[in-house]
């Protein structure tokens, strides 16, 4: 049903529900092509960046702070960053490479460095979440031992990934009032199994990769800033920026994977790989064949999320009713039979109960208002972009 659909693709696109007025305007449409209409206006509205910033702060933080929240990036900068990505639309790779490379230092970039302040720059974290997040396995088990329930997650895996973060630590500048991230030149990583005792040591390696031997460097140009008492070290050769570089790549096992199964999931319902960060030769895909078909078509479109979400909106899948086809009793065996019925997520139930409120109309006139007086030269151009609607969602998040 055409209602059923509106609700849903404008929730999965833009995460607020559509306006009465927009409801009646599309119902009252007669034409064939008004879906694929709707689809782009909602991916190319303004509200559709902030709401992938809002999905990608979750699936990237997981609503996780610093234990010390002065020392964390706040949430209104990170978010900003994360929705000029998604109105610029960047692709994937790129923002996973700033993500992994960052060191907070950078002004258009600095809020990246989230990622790793967030988690306290504690290598265990971040080799499981690097793992888990961008690669869809969870290697936690493989921590002490290879894990005895999936033979395809290794110990030598686990410690490939934590050698890349190892040598991380936190600086953080009291007079700048400024959180970055700093690195060591040295320091080897050696693991043990806890169940037969053999010992190894690796470089940094990402699961089924070669790996990464550092150059060789003479002791005394190991770093561009050296560390002492209170100065933030900075070597010459960076293990964190050949993470930025080596993983987000179509070469890398499972970097593909992962986040065409996570958008899949975020339209669906579920991923085709379910658990998202369980992927492994017991847990297969349930449609093996579309998952490396939406992997390649997302290389090709090299990286492109917007567009990806575009061709999924467009699916006779994503399009079916949450009621059983004429003829089924019982749910069919094929998990996307039927459109699941999805609980709203906080911030889908927050905005959705401030624009049907008229909360939503109030502000934004007001913040209309304050625009034109603030700045009448460049009006026109700002009034309808993210940036001036960010402005008036971030009071209602105060």
């Amino acid at each position: 049903p055409d209602a059923e659909f509106l609700r849903r693709v404008a929730l999965d696109l833009t995460g607020i529900v559509p306006t009465s007025d927009d409801t009646r305007a599309f119902l009252n449409d007669d034409s064939s092509s008004k879906r694929q209409r709707l689809i782009d206006q909602l991916l190319d509205s303004p509200e559709y960046a902030l709401h992938m910033a809002r999905v990608m702060d979750v699936m990237l933080t997981e609503r996780r702070v610093a234990t010390i929240r002065s020392y964390d990036v706040p949430t209104t900068n990170w978010r900003e960053y994360l929705a000029a990505s998604f109105a610029g639309n960047k692709p994937w790779d790129q923002l996973v490479r700033e993500i992994l490379s960052g060191d907070g230092t950078d002004a258009a970039t600095g809020p990246a460095a989230k990622f790793y302040l967030s988690r306290d720059v504690k290598p265990e974290l971040l080799t499981r979440d690097v793992g888990r997040l961008f690669l869809g396995v969870d290697l936690q088990c493989a921590q002490c031992h290879d894990d005895p329930r999936y033979h395809d997650y290794k110990q030598a895996d686990y410690f490939g990934i934590y050698a890349f973060v190892s040598r991380l630590s936190l600086f953080h500048d009291k007079e700048k009032k400024q959180t970055l991230l700093a690195e060591k030149a040295e320091g080897n990583v050696t693991f043990t199994s806890v169940f037969t005792g053999t010992k190894g040591e690796t470089n940094p390696r990402l699961p089924g990769g070669e790996m990464i031997l550092d150059p060789d460097t003479e002791k005394d140009q190991q770093y561009k800033v050296a560390p002492a008492s209170g100065v933030r070290s900075v070597p010459v050769y960076s293990r964190r920026q050949q993470l930025g570089r080596k993983l987000p790549r179509r070469e890398t096992n499972g970097f593909s994977i992962n986040i065409v199964n996570r958008l899949w999931a975020h339209m669906l319902g579920r991923g085709l790989v379910e658990p998202l960060d369980l992927r492994h030769e017991k847990n297969p895909s349930s449609h093996p064949e579309l998952l490396k078909l939406l992997a390649s078509r997302f290389e090709v479109m090299d990286f492109d999320i917007k567009a990806l979400l575009r061709e999924l909106a467009l699916t006779r899948t994503y399009q079916r009713a949450s009621l059983l086809p004429e003829g089924f009793s019982t749910v069919p065996a094929d998990r996307f039979a039927v459109a699941p019925l999805r609980a709203l997520s906080p911030e889908q139930l927050a905005w959705s109960l401030l624009q049907t409120s008229g909360r939503l109309s109030v502000h934004l006139e007001a913040a209309d208002q304050r625009l034109k007086a603030d700045d009448p030269d460049h009006y026109d151009a700002l009034r309808h972009t993210w940036k001036w609607k960010k402005n008036v969602y971030d009071r209602f998040a105060r």
